[in-house]
Order: structure tokens, then C-alpha cells, then sequence
């Protein structure tokens, strides 16, 4: 015959293990009551973890785009804005033009609205967003147009070239002499030439002529800025220039008329570009909006994957909670009378 030991350490120490363990499950299943979702999602799902895992990376790129769009769409509104401004101030001018084109003074009406709205142009350009320059292209850390005063570059290249062509500067006497031929003729040579390239990339403009690109869908990948040497940009220029620092005031009425005319097509050109731009922009907009509106539709549908495969019971998992708890406090209850249970009490 075998004889079999019991003693209270033994009882005690199963009770403790059984407690430990209980406490253990009891964690895990108020986590799962609380929070609706396994766990452990690893040993729960085992092979068919890497599908969950799948899905969140899905729904975590997704959701990293979405805030990209956002910061994306920031920067076409307030591109569109400026564009949209410039073409304001550009189509005032232009009435101005007109108006001024016969008219006696013509050219001291038009000086201050000249050089003001040039002013203008070049800080629109070098407007920034997020630390960022909008219309740098890829060159986001430098302003793009360099400023238009005395001994900046680009003043400089104009004086230049007014003085090699007529032998005297544009405050001199002698630009009363200039004909309108010999207007016409700078105007389309020396002069276009500084607001093409080279000579814009030298003396103006720090931009290129490659924009920001940006991805706004898992499939989409879309130009997301607009370059300050867009012709548009570049004709108002010109015209503003050729209105504000040519000697204008001291010109005969018919050289005037020939810097006014010049000044008419580039303008209305300008107007036309644009408007050409800002469609473009808006049609970018409008792909952001889409891909994001789809993108968020995406998020949905695979946050409703992710709760399938995780979601547990609720019922159940109160069931447990409750079962367990029971567990813990009849084992509390059975250590605590054992440790008073002791051989003294008996001798």
C-alpha cells in the first residue's frame, strides 16, 4: 500500500500557481472585453495573421497620403490664389494701357502702377508655405525672383542693355531723341532677351523649370507646384519693367505708344497663359480631392476587415471575465483559510 502526502505548503503553493494564472487570463479577457479586438492578435489569427498584417500596412500607407494631400492641397490654394490675383492686377493694367495709350501724360499715369504692380509680381512669386517657396520648383529652400532695385542683377542686365543700344541711360536727356523704330527694334531684341533663357535663369530667376511632384493615390503621381518661369509669369514682367524703368516720361508720344503697344500684347498674353495655368492647377485640385475622398473610402473598408478578423465576442468575453473573476476569488479564499491552518492549533 502506497501512502500519499498532503500538506498545507502544498495546497498553498497550487492555489498560488492557480491564482497567477487566473490573473493572467483574467487581464487578456478584460482587454478583449474592453477593447472589442483579440489580445493577441498573433496567436489568435496564427497563418492568417499576415492578412491583418497586410491590411494595416494598407490602411497606414493610406492614411500617410491622405495627410500628404492635405498639406499638398494647402499649397495649390494658396498657388491658385496668387495666380489668380496676378491675373486680376494684370487685366486692370491692361484697361490702364489702353486708356493711357493716347493720352497727354500717359506715361507718368502709368509709371507708379507699373513699378507697383511689378513689386508685386516678384513678392507673389517669392510667397512661401510650410518654410517652403511655391514657386521654385524644386528649389524650395531659395526665393525664386530676385528683387527688381538699383544694383540688383536684374536692373543692372536692363541698364545694360539700354545703354549699349542708345548710348545713355534712361534718365538722361537723350531718350527724348529715341524713335519709335529704334524703340521697336530694343524692345524686340536686347530687351525680350532678358526675360528669356538664359538671361531670366541669370538674372531673375532662381526657380527651374521642373515642379514639385507629388503622389496623392497608391496609383497617382501628380505635378504639385507651379514655376515662377512660366511665360506668364515671365510677360508681366517684362511689361511691367519696360513701363517703370525705360525712360517712358522723357519719350516722344509716338516711341511712348511703341513701348505701350508692347506692352498691350504681352499683358494680354499674360492673361491668357494664366488663365490657361490656373486651369491646370484646378484640375490638380480637384485630382487631390478625388483621390482622397477614395482614399478615405479605402480606410474604411479595410478598418472593417481588420475588426473582423480581430473582433471578439463581447458577450462571451463578459462570460469569461465573470467566470474568471469567481476563479481568482474562491482561490483567494481557500489561501487565505489554509495559511490559518496550523499544526500548533492542534497540539
Amino acid at each position: 500500500m502506497n501512502a500519499n502526502y498532503i500538506s498545507t505548503f502544498m495546497l498553498s503553493s497550487s492555489l498560488r500557481s492557480s491564482i497567477l494564472n487566473n490573473q493572467s487570463a483574467l487581464s487578456k479577457v478584460s482587454k478583449e472585453a474592453t477593447t472589442g479586438r483579440f489580445a493577441d492578435v498573433g496567436l489568435q489569427l496564427g497563418p492568417t495573421v499576415g492578412s491583418d498584417v497586410a491590411l494595416r500596412a494598407g490602411m497606414s500607407f493610406g492614411d500617410q497620403i491622405v495627410d500628404t494631400n492635405g498639406l499638398v492641397g494647402g499649397r495649390l490654394d494658396v498657388t491658385q490664389n496668387r495666380i489668380t490675383g496676378f491675373g486680376s492686377t494684370a487685366q486692370d493694367f491692361l484697361k490702364g494701357l489702353i486708356a493711357a495709350r493716347d493720352a497727354d501724360g500717359g506715361a507718368r499715369i502709368l509709371l507708379p502702377t507699373a513699378s507697383a504692380n511689378l513689386q508685386e509680381l516678384i513678392g507673389g512669386l517669392n510667397v512661401s508655405y510650410n518654410g517652403s517657396y511655391l514657386f521654385g520648383g524644386i528649389n524650395t529652400q531659395n526665393a525664386p525672383i530676385a528683387v527688381y532695385a538699383a544694383g540688383s542683377t536684374s536692373k543692372n542686365a536692363v541698364d545694360a542693355d539700354f545703354l549699349a543700344t542708345f548710348g545713355f541711360s534712361q534718365s538722361a536727356p537723350g531718350v527724348s531723341t529715341i524713335t519709335p523704330a529704334a524703340m521697336q527694334a530694343f524692345l524686340n531684341t536686347s530687351f525680350d532677351a532678358e526675360f528669356a533663357s538664359p538671361a531670366w535663369n541669370t538674372n531673375w530667376s532662381q526657380a527651374t523649370d521642373q515642379p514639385l511632384t507629388s503622389r496623392i493615390s497608391t496609383t497617382q503621381v501628380v505635378d504639385s507646384s507651379v514655376s515662377a518661369n512660366q511665360p506668364g509669369f515671365r510677360k508681366l514682367a517684362e511689361a511691367y519693367t519696360m513701363l517703370s524703368d525705360l525712360g517712358n516720361v522723357g519719350l516722344s508720344q509716338a516711341t511712348f505708344q511703341t513701348v505701350v503697344d508692347k506692352a498691350i500684347v504681352l499683358v494680354s498674353s499674360a492673361i491668357d497663359d494664366l488663365a490657361v495655368l490656373g486651369g491646370t492647377v484646378g484640375a490638380i485640385q480637384q485630382q487631390i480631392t478625388s483621390a482622397t475622398d477614395k482614399l478615405k473610402i479605402q480606410h474604411d473598408i479595410f478598418n472593417q476587415q481588420i475588426v473582423d478578423m480581430e473582433k471578439v465576442d463581447p458577450a462571451e468575453a463578459s462570460v469569461r471575465v465573470n467566470s474568471l473573476q469567481n476563479q481568482l476569488e474562491t482561490a483567494l479564499s481557500l489561501t487565505a483559510r489554509l495559511q490559518k491552518i496550523s499544526l500548533i492549533n492542534y497540539l
